[in-house]
């Protein structure tokens, strides 16, 4: 299994970004992708969570009402498109795969993409 994010960058406070995540080798039905993010010297939270089939979201207060998340199934490829981004969203951001019960906690997944890199900042 390979998750590849990508879309990371420099934007500047009020900006938008969208990010990628790209799922591949994974045959194991319904699941559940997972974005999260770590910013320096914090520890990684959960932002935003959606079921591969149902299309059921989730999101964390902080960023609730600026974030959405989506999927194409066709292209296995599940989308962050994050607006009105302030510096305090400046992370690397991960996407990951699983079966959770809990939707942003990261213990709750088996599969782990390399991180994209946002700054916020003008």
């Amino acid at each position: 299994v390979q998750l590849q994010a990508s879309g990371g960058g420099l934007v500047q406070p009020g900006g938008s970004l969208i990010l990628s995540c790209a799922v591949s080798g994974f045959t194991s039905g319904p699941h559940g992708i997972g974005w999260f993010r770590q910013a320096a010297g914090k520890e990684r939270e959960g932002v935003a969570y959606i079921h591969s089939s149902e299309g059921t979201t989730l999101f964390a207060n902080s960023v609730k009402g600026r974030f959405t998340v989506s999927r194409d199934k066709a292209k296995d490829t599940v989308y962050l498109q994050m607006n009105s981004l302030t510096p305090d969203d400046t992370a690397v951001y991960y996407c990951a795969v699983g079966w959770p019960s809990i939707p942003l906690l990261e213990s709750e997944y088996h599969y782990w993409g390399k991180g994209t890199l946002v700054t916020v900042s003008s």
